[in-house]
């Protein structure tokens, strides 16, 4: 087990563990977080998991935690890594199971006080608007013809089914799609599962949210994005479902036995992990994209869905709720960066881990480029949300990366033993938030105390200048599997 004293504390928020820690490792790692999370981090696997990422065939510069980092399956979760194209590991464990998981936030145009006495009627009515709960599905039913086309076209596919408006797709990351995606990667079993599900949350950690803009930390940056005090937002938060999972089921079984023909014995079988040019690297990124384009098209389906509860509720139409931007935060893209001088081509795991790109990148877009790209921190129930702002330090210290939300630090059997799901959602609603949920059981998995502080998680990435604070977000309401 890693001791603190073996780490190096380089500034308040940042530590470095040395490459000599272990005569495997290939780069040093490095842990973005505040001392007083140090301790929450070492309790786990997680930097365990970070120095074995750390060996990994073709990483660049060093292997990278954020501060909501907690162990995952491999990778830890909050974790980027990047590996030199083409040749370098491509490893299912460094995006995780569900592909694309990633945050969207939509801007309506009404302040709290303008909702306020029909805030339990909307939160019933988007309970009932967008289906929810584990293996749940929706109405829409795709037959395999229209599933690929989902999976080639991303967000596009519900826009020209209407069930979005072209306008979003400007404020969606890689506007929602991917184009080296290939269904004929994705296997029929991973097909069925995600035929139904188009539409819906699920379960877990997933949610709907409905919040109120509390404090406004930088004007000119909230003004570009149009994002005003007491402003209520909405936060969608969910994946690719079945879809994604059975995806990353497949590649890494398929990995684990092709892994040997290319002289790669990981530390940890959950690193398994083929070079990204041959043939299963290539099929693995080909079908992980096209789960990225469900997952894309599903948080659309999922706009289309709350759109429809607001016109129902306020009697206004649905489409003057506007998309702010879509986010992954479970994805491995082709990007670019410096690596001693030299600008080189990258294959970059994110797995619980934002984009942060800063101003002036041509992949933010043209409405924020002045600024940077809109990062989107979820916390818990309870608990505050935060829209931040990518930077280019970002660029030169973490691959473009920060943190994707508060991080867990009780398992979901551990806190089911501290709270209940009844006494969780009186204490909410005493706070004047509502909460629409499938069980009691996935309120008590998902209580506040499960989670890390999101104020202090957000601190530190924004004194480590790699996402600055933009704007703190409240809860009002919130919708859950």
């Amino acid at each position: 087990m890693l001791q603190a004293s073996q780490l190096i504390k380089i500034t308040d928020y940042l530590w470095e563990i040395p490459k000599t820690i272990r005569p495997d490792m290939k780069v040093p790692a490095y842990v973005y977080c505040k001392k007083e999370m140090l301790e929450a981090i070492l309790d786990d696997r997680s930097l365990e998991q970070l120095i074995n990422v750390a060996t990994l065939p073709g990483i660049e510069k060093a292997a990278i935690v954020m501060p909501d980092a907690h162990e995952g399956y491999g990778f830890p979760i909050g974790g980027i890594a990047a590996t030199h194209w083409p040749e370098g590991i491509i490893s299912p464990g460094g995006i995780g199971y569900d592909i694309n998981c990633g945050v969207r936030l939509l801007i309506t145009p009404l302040p709290y006080d303008g909702i306020a006495d029909k805030l339990e009627t909307f939160s019933k009515k988007l309970y009932e608007s967008v289906p929810s709960g584990t293996g749940k599905g929706g109405e829409i039913k795709l037959s395999m013809e229209e599933m690929d086309e989902v999976l080639r076209k991303g967000a596009q596919w519900a826009v020209e089914n209407g069930m979005g408006n072209m306008t979003d797709l400007e404020m969606i990351e890689s506007k929602g799609r991917l184009y080296n995606a290939d269904p004929s990667v994705v296997s029929e079993q991973a097909k069925k599962r995600g035929h139904d599900q188009l539409g819906t949350i699920g379960a877990g950690n997933h949610f709907v949210e409905v919040d109120k803009v509390a404090n406004i930390f930088d004007e000119k940056t909230a003004a570009v994005f149009g994002i005003q005090k007491n402003q209520v937002v909405i936060l969608v938060h969910t994946g690719s479902r079945g879809l994604g999972h059975q995806v990353a089921t497949d590649y890494l079984r398929l990995m684990m036995n092709v892994m040997p023909n290319y002289g790669f014995k990981p530390k940890d079988r959950e690193l398994a992990g083929v070079p990204f040019n041959s043939k299963e690297g290539q099929d693995y990124f080909n079908a992980m994209s096209a789960a990225a384009n469900f997952a894309w098209c599903n948080r659309e389906v999922i706009t289309y869905e709350i759109r429809q509860a607001w016109q129902m509720v306020f009697g206004r139409s649905g489409d003057e709720i506007k998309l702010l931007y879509d986010v992954a935060h479970n994805i491995a893209k082709i990007e670019e960066y410096l690596i001693n001088g030299v600008t080189t081509k990258l294959i970059v795991h994110r797995k619980g881990a934002t984009r942060a790109f800063g101003p002036g990148n041509n992949e933010v877009p043209e409405k924020y480029r002045s600024v940077g790209q809109p990062v989107l921190i979820p916390g818990s129930m309870g608990t505050a949300s935060y829209i931040l702002v990518g930077t280019n330090k970002s660029m030169e210290a973490t691959f473009g990366s920060t943190c994707h939300g508060a991080g867990r630090r009780l398992s979901r059997t551990a806190a089911k033993k501290q709270v209940g799901g009844p006494q969780i959602k009186d204490e909410l609603l005493k706070q004047g938030i509502y909460v629409q949920a499938g069980s009691y059981r996935g309120i008590a998995e998902e209580a506040p105390v499960a989670y890390k502080d999101i104020d202090m998680v957000v601190d530190t990435v924004h004194d480590a200048g790699i996402a600055l604070k933009v704007a703190k977000l409240n809860p009002i309401a919130v919708i859950k599997g």
